[in-house]
């Protein structure tokens, strides 16, 4: 599985974010690795359009009632949005928040729920009824010399451990055949990308490399 996090970057306002899920929808055809876009709310009810599929990048405690500016993942599983990131290092909550907020999930929503290290997951995220665990550690997001995969592989293991068998991805500074080939190595059942593949000169042929490391 491999998570296109599309953030607000210019590159994926607009008809650009479209171009993105085509590739990423076209991409997932032809090697057959799961290949979600996580959008910006504003944009996902378009994407959907294109048949890739589409997450959330957040979404909110409340399902529905008096609670403007809020995103409900009752409302975006009706329209056909299937799951969201929660928790990201870049939009973090509280503890309490975030079990508040998962229960707000509707059946078949699939939450993949952001820690930043084996400590939080062990300490209080293993015990979130969430369908995946993504490790990010903060200081290697975006990070164009380094990830997860290069600097701390051991700790991705010791987060696949720790996780209680929730499926964990790994994510921050991914962007080759090689990063992911050590994540699915060390357990990890995916990766979480983002400005490699969003602001890279050439999108497919990036996403190309990562479904390598699957060995697709």
């Amino acid at each position: 599985m491999i998570i296109v996090n599309l953030k607000i970057y210019k590159e994926a306002f607009g008809e650009k974010a479209v171009k993105l899920a085509e590739i990423c929808r076209d991409v997932s055809k032809e090697s057959g690795v799961r290949i979600i876009v996580a959008s910006p709310a504003v944009m996902a009810v378009e994407l959907l359009k294109t048949g890739v599929e589409v997450f959330l990048q957040d979404y909110d405690e409340y399902d529905e009632g008096r609670f403007t500016g809020m995103v409900s993942a009752k409302q975006a599983m009706e329209l056909g949005i299937k799951g969201s990131i929660l928790n990201h290092s870049e939009n973090p909550k509280k503890k309490g928040t975030i079990f508040k907020t998962i229960k707000t999930a509707p059946e078949g929503f699939e939450t993949i729920l952001c820690v930043k290290s084996v400590g939080q997951i062990e300490k209080w995220a293993r015990r979130a009824k969430v369908s995946f665990l993504a490790y990010e550690p903060k200081h290697l997001i975006a990070s164009k010399t380094a990830s997860v995969s290069s600097e701390q592989p051991e700790a991705i293991k010791r987060a696949v451990e720790a996780s209680g068998g929730i499926p964990l991805l790994a994510g921050a500074g991914v962007k080759s055949e090689e990063d992911v080939r050590v994540a699915l190595k060390m357990g990890a059942k995916g990766v979480l990308v983002a400005s490699n593949v969003v602001c890279g000169k050439n999108p497919k042929e990036e996403l190309e490399k990562l479904v390598k490391g699957f060995g697709k």
